[in-house]
């Protein structure tokens, strides 16, 4: 396998310049070799003046211009929006090619990506249609709690009208087969219910029995470990207990909230079911605080970390 890894630098005017040039200045001469970030050098030079780091960048970047770069930090701008998607698409192709091994990727911001005519959802919705595949999904790990999301960036309304058993079923296969890549040979997944305590016999719904139930059914006579629906207000607490190696959440916020109470600035987003790797920062672009040097890289410290696991084939 190829472990090289490839940084895309994200909204140029938001913080993911100043992330990537932090991360990099703590690699080693090794791991940097190991590494090819796509983004704009203007930018990144930038970049560097704000956080003051000095390292000679121009043997690590793969170039595309950016139109008046570096543009103003911290303002929503289409060409920022557009620059990013272009970003990501060399990424993806350097991958499809072999040339990398996993993409990790620094914050985007949707409505300057949507402005600049990409019309997608984030990230997950834009690498599963550059690649063409027939699905994704959005996969947050910590170490200890891992969700798998059914549906991410739609509204809550849409949100259970995608709670079918086809999708859950598709979710609960997508996230058996990422773990048992990783090392877990039989991992143990539990399905979060998607109305309170699991609908209370149709007291509350009946999503949990007629849509839920049946793709859990499915996957138990497909081989797969896995338990549900259980009550979404007790199923990360038993997981993060070390019950259950994943848990399924029907929507965004059902597994966004709990890893990111518990794993803030380590959470890594994987997208899972691509024909390439790709891991993320969970984070946005925090245009309130780019240029000024403030930005975390914690997390994007994990995000590089995960994926040169992915890329050498060893997530232990």
């Amino acid at each position: 396998m190829n472990d090289i890894i490839g940084i895309t630098m994200g909204d140029p005017v938001g913080v993911g310049p100043e992330i990537t040039v932090k991360a990099l200045a703590e690699m080693t001469p090794e791991q940097r070799a190991k590494t090819r970030v796509f983004g704009n050098l203007a930018t990144l030079e930038a970049a560097q003046k704000v956080v003051g780091t000095s390292l000679d960048l121009s043997g690590l970047v793969e170039d595309l211009d950016v139109p008046g770069a570096p543009l103003p930090w911290g303002r929503l701008d289409p060409a920022a929006g557009d620059a990013a998607f272009r970003f990501i698409e060399a990424a993806v192709r350097a991958a499809e090619a072999g040339a990398i091994g996993c993409i990790v990727t620094a914050p985007i911001n949707k409505a300057a990506l949507n402005a600049a005519g990409h019309h997608y959802d984030g990230h997950t919705g834009l690498l599963r249609s550059l690649t063409a595949a027939d699905s994704a999904f959005m996969l947050l790990a910590s170490e200890r709690l891992e969700v798998i999301h059914v549906s991410t960036h739609v509204s809550l309304k849409e949100a259970i009208g995608r709670v079918t058993p086809e999708r859950v079923l598709d979710t609960i296969r997508a996230g058996h087969a990422h773990l048992r890549r990783i090392g877990i040979e039989t991992p143990r997944i539990a399905v979060a219910g998607l109305n309170p305590h699991c609908g209370e016999n149709g007291l509350f719904g009946n999503e949990d029995v007629e849509q839920i139930g049946p793709a859990i059914a499915q996957a138990r006579d497909e081989g797969i470990s896995v338990e549900g629906p259980i009550s979404a207000d007790t199923v990360y607490y038993r997981a993060y207990q070390g019950g259950f190696d994943l848990v399924i959440a029907q929507y965004h916020d059902q597994g966004h909230i709990p890893i990111k109470l518990v794993a803030f600035d380590t959470t890594v987003n994987v997208t899972v079911g691509l024909p390439i790797d790709r891991t993320s920062v969970d984070h946005g672009t925090a245009f309130d605080i780019a240029g000024t040097g403030k930005a975390n890289h914690t997390n994007m410290n994990a995000a590089i970390a995960y994926a040169r696991k992915l890329a050498a084939g060893r997530c232990q």
